[in-house]
């Protein structure tokens, strides 16, 4: 299969993006937003997504299944980069990287660890509590890494994938049939009410070394009884509202058979709308500056055409406003009022990745502030931007915005190519304005080129495989409309249109 070139600039991109990547094999475009330019570059789909699954396939745990947050440097296991996983596993045996079997074996074995991992409110030797996980896990013990919080949010990461697993793998064979039953032991077990201590929001997470009320909560007013303090304790004082990537979080919450949350949690996750939406480069969203931001929740939930009341009031849906962020990136890369070195239209993309340090140096005479690990983005809250591009932010965003998502990703292969990717894909950053004077607590200073992050990153890698394939066939978006928690949790929080409005969801095509 081959893509169809729509421009002359479009077939000039042919030869190089063809050198860069050897093509065994690419798709005809596909969700190409309405009234959108359709013009884009044969591109080597299929190479570039084996390669980044290969990250999960290879670099997962051989017993446990458990995968690493970060690789080639030592790592704990990131339960986000397991959901992103579960979900890369039915990718690659639909597109014949691995052996259906396979697969299927590898993700029983990481589901089974994953249900009978300990689950208790000790502060050692735990995975989680109420069926949610710890966000990092010790890669070969699955026990809870270092001092990290129960993350409600990471947990609705790997719950997505998951339901995923059960729903793509549907044979009769015994292994298909017990991912299904333990995808839906999982999944039913999490308590989300009790990761509502301030409801009808839901919290960030919990820790299990606080064993009092946090300070900004003692010192409320709200409450000081001795029962609200026991309902509090060990919760992080921050609850999810606004926008941002915790949308998941509420519809997988909402749609819960066994412990759903609270009827009117998502009218409380948007009551913060209102400080998000406005114009950002020239595009008028709901803004969140990462780009991250705008595409995790809809790596598994399918929003073309499907809006909840606020999306209705403004006319379009999350599909669209994701398309609108990612011009917003790519106009604030062309402008580029801070002057990093290889920004521009077709170089660009922010979101939370590795940097090179946290340390200040001038750059053509101004001061620029440096960081590490941050989630870089362009948003009416401000802007980070140290002048590190992360390829994530361009990739995931391919199903929204593939006219500017295509040259840019052709672009980054051509002209940066034999600095920025590796084996498994793309390394997960690049700045081309790091002084060569700095000490780095990441990657290396390419001569001639400029810092590249050596790692790559399970959360980075995950959403490039899946959102590939949203765009290539719908898959992942097709199997998890068939969910019925997924619809409920849509329902329940108001979304109405679309997929929603036509029948049953596996009636869908």
């Amino acid at each position: 299969m081959t893509f169809r070139l729509h421009s002359p600039a479009a077939a000039s991109r042919r030869q190089f993006c063809l050198a860069a990547l050897a093509a065994a094999g690419g798709p005809v475009l596909a969700h190409t937003p309405a009234g959108a330019a359709a013009a884009a570059p044969d591109f080597a789909f299929d190479r570039l997504q084996r390669q980044t699954f290969n990250y999960f396939w290879e670099t997962a745990h051989p017993v446990t299944g458990l995968v690493p947050d970060r690789f080639p440097s030592p790592s704990f296991c990131s339960i986000a980069a397991v959901g992103f996983g579960l979900t890369a596993y039915g990718i690659g045996a639909e597109r014949g990287y691995v052996r259906r079997a396979q697969a299927a074996a590898r993700t029983r074995r990481t589901l089974r660890f994953l249900l009978n991992a300990p689950q208790g409110e000790a502060e050692r030797g735990m995975a989680g509590y109420r069926g949610f996980f710890y966000r990092f896990l010790d890669l070969s013990s699955g026990r809870r890494y270092g001092q990290i919080e129960l993350s409600s949010v990471d947990t609705a990461l790997l719950m997505a994938g998951v339901l995923f697993a059960g729903q793509y793998f549907d044979g009769d064979d015994p292994v298909e049939q017990d991912i299904r039953r333990t995808s839906a032991a999982l999944y039913e077990r999490v308590d989300w009410s009790w990761m509502q201590p301030r409801a009808p929001a839901i919290a960030h997470g919990w820790l299990p070394d606080v064993r009092k009320a946090p300070a900004d909560l003692r010192v409320s007013g709200r409450d000081h009884s001795a029962t609200a303090q026991a309902r509090h304790a060990g919760f992080l004082s921050l609850d999810w509202v606004g926008y941002n990537e915790a949308m998941l979080v509420y519809i997988l919450a909402l749609g819960s058979p066994t412990h759903p949350a609270r009827g009117d949690a998502y009218a409380a996750w948007t009551r913060g709308y209102a400080d998000h939406w406005g114009a950002v480069e020239g595009q008028t969203h709901l803004s969140f500056g990462p780009l991250f931001g705008h595409q995790y929740s809809q790596v598994w939930l399918d929003l073309r055409g499907v809006g909840d009341a606020f999306m209705r009031r403004k006319g379009l849906d999350y599909f669209e406003n994701s398309r609108r962020a990612a011009y917003a990136h790519q106009a604030y890369a062309e402008r580029n009022p801070l002057g990093w070195k290889g920004y521009g239209s077709s170089m660009w993309g922010l979101a939370a990745c590795n940097g090179p340090a946290d340390v200040v140096r001038s750059v053509k005479g101004a001061p620029r502030r440096f960081r590490t690990y941050a989630a870089r983005g362009v948003g009416l809250d401000g802007i980070v931007d140290d002048g590190t591009i992360t390829p994530t932010a361009v990739a995931a965003s391919l199903p929204f915005a593939p006219e500017i998502v295509l040259p840019t990703l052709a672009s980054m292969v051509r002209q940066h190519g034999p600095y920025i990717m590796g084996s498994y894909g793309f390394f997960d950053a690049f700045n081309q304005s790091v002084p060569a004077d700095v000490t780095l607590r990441h990657g290396s200073i390419k001569p001639g080129f400029g810092w590249v992050d050596t790692d790559y990153l399970g959360i980075d890698q995950g959403p490039i495989v899946a959102m590939f394939e949203n765009h290539r066939s719908g898959l992942v978006w097709e199997r998890m409309r068939s969910h019925p928690a997924v619809r409920l949790g849509l329902e329940r929080a108001g979304f109405e249109g679309g997929w929603l409005s036509e029948g049953d969801a596996d009636e869908v095509s």
